[in-house]
């Protein structure tokens, strides 16, 4: 990592996960909602965790990727990626994201669909939605990716790459446009502060903002 990475190599990892991704979809899928359904929320998170993992040992392995989480961590970092998170909130949920699903009324009604699947378990959804979605896409797409690529290519180049990389894999055009814009607001913080635990605590923050208002709330409704 010490000259970057190139677009070739990125995009080798970022395929490596999208593997994993279809693997612990592909057992939530064929195996648990078949052979244990009351329990299938449980081993899909079981799933994913130890998806994550192997991936994380793959990355430091093979890509001789090492992050260091204290580095960079201030205050006023913390302070700046909580901001960060209410702004994405008051940007993306209640400015952008209704102007997407009027303009995409058939991945809204996906999107919807999606959001009521998480309503169905929200402890599961919560540690999945809040906890291990953040870290596992900033440790790869701002660590390992926007780091990687702004040693080689500038910081401009790997910013735009990254965030439409990371708008690629939510498969939701509703989705899709709203994590663009969050990918460059997250990368640019990254740019800013250097800290890996800053980006995933404004993650973690914003997503953890949306549920708390967006799925939870329409639960208790139901």
């Amino acid at each position: 990592m010490e000259s970057g990475i190139s677009i070739g190599e990125g995009a080798v990892w970022v395929l490596a996960w999208f593997g994993f991704m279809l693997l612990y979809t592909l057992l939530d899928v064929a195996v648990w909602r078949k052979i244990a359904p009351r329990s299938a929320k449980l081993l899909r998170l079981i799933s994913v965790v130890l998806c994550m993992g192997c991936f994380w040992m793959l990355l430091q392995t093979k890509a001789h990727f090492q992050l260091d989480l204290s580095h960079g961590v201030s205050p006023l970092g913390i302070l700046l990626a909580v901001l960060c998170a209410g702004v994405l909130y008051c940007l993306l949920d209640r400015c952008l994201d209704p102007i997407f699903e009027r303009m995409l009324p058939g991945s809204e009604e996906r999107y919807q669909e999606t959001l009521q699947s998480l309503r169905e378990a929200p402890v599961t959804s919560f540690l999945q939605v809040c906890v291990l979605a953040p870290m596992m896409e900033e440790l790869l797409m701002r660590g390992f990716l926007l780091g990687g690529l702004s040693l080689r290519y500038g910081n401009t180049a790997a910013l735009l790459l990254s965030s439409v990389v990371f708008a690629l894999l939510h498969f939701n055009m509703v989705q899709t446009l709203s994590a663009l814009t969050c990918g460059l607001v997250l990368g640019l913080l990254y740019l800013e502060t250097g800290s890996v635990l800053c980006r995933i605590t404004a993650h973690a923050s914003y997503n953890a903002i949306f549920f708390f208002t967006m799925i939870l709330p329409r639960r208790r409704e139901s």
